[in-house]
């Protein structure tokens, strides 16, 4: 069914869900890739509060802590005999979500899922989503998993 999933992980719950129902779907499907895609976003106004040297230290952990986070998507893909890639995008001045849509595109994906917290009202206006905006920007279906109750 689909052969090539992408599956964004940020290291939180809602991401660990969403890893857990697309190994669960590839596992049943051989020949079904996943691309676990981890973006480092470079904040811009970071850099103008922090001093350089603060600010390459703060990015170092930053690719550091994704590097971890994509190991144990592999980990646990590995585990189930599901094939995988992972991707770490390092950006600047783009939003999260279209990056998630681009790499999407560029690997043509048929699948894209990833959790979400399913903010409602005040929070999700103060939150935002980007889950929200990669379901309304992707070519591609868009699975979304809910954090647990």
């Amino acid at each position: 069914m689909y052969q090539r999933i992408l599956v964004p992980l940020d290291g939180s719950a809602t991401a660990e869900r969403g890893l857990r129902e697309a190994i669960k779907l590839a596992s049943g499907q051989p020949g079904t890739t996943l691309f676990f895609l981890h973006v480092v976003d470079d904040f811009r106004m970071l850099v103008e509060m922090t001093s350089v040297r603060s600010y390459d230290e703060m990015l170092k952990g930053l690719r550091h802590y994704g590097l971890d986070v994509l190991a144990k998507a592999r980990d646990a893909a590995e585990q189930a005999g599901v094939h995988r890639e992972s991707l770490l995008r390092e950006v600047t001045n783009e939003q999260v979500a279209q990056v998630i849509v681009d790499q999407a595109r560029q690997h043509g994906c048929d699948l894209i899922i990833m959790g979400t917290h399913g903010r409602r009202g005040f929070n999700r206006i103060a939150m935002g989503s980007e889950a929200e905006q990669v379901a309304r920007t992707s070519p591609v279906p868009v699975l979304l998993v809910r954090q647990e109750a």
